[in-house]
């Protein structure tokens, strides 16, 4: 994996405590990334390509909540569901 699969920015800290905070992240950004690898048997680069996309939004309007959900295709759901299924959600 590279960080522009992830398009993960550079970071610039000077304090200890920050530069420990942003490695703390950064591995368990990795280790999430492995776990779902594992869960799907696809490339963290082809996950993030497939799932970034989707989003659900909360519109407001006068009160009025409407959710949009994003349309899922078949290849989706199927990823969708192999990482449901080996985190027992």
């Amino acid at each position: 994996m590279a960080k522009s699969d992830i398009r993960a920015r550079p970071m610039f800290h000077h304090q200890r405590d920050s530069i420990e905070a942003h490695l703390t992240v950064v591995f368990c950004a990795l280790a999430v990334a492995r776990h779902l690898q594992e869960a799907t048997g696809i490339s963290i680069k082809k996950l993030v390509q497939t799932l970034r996309p989707l989003r659900t939004v909360i519109i407001d309007v006068n009160g009025h909540e409407l959710t949009a959900a994003p349309a899922i295709d078949a290849d989706t759901q199927k990823i969708l569901d192999q990482i449901s299924s080996h985190t027992g959600h």
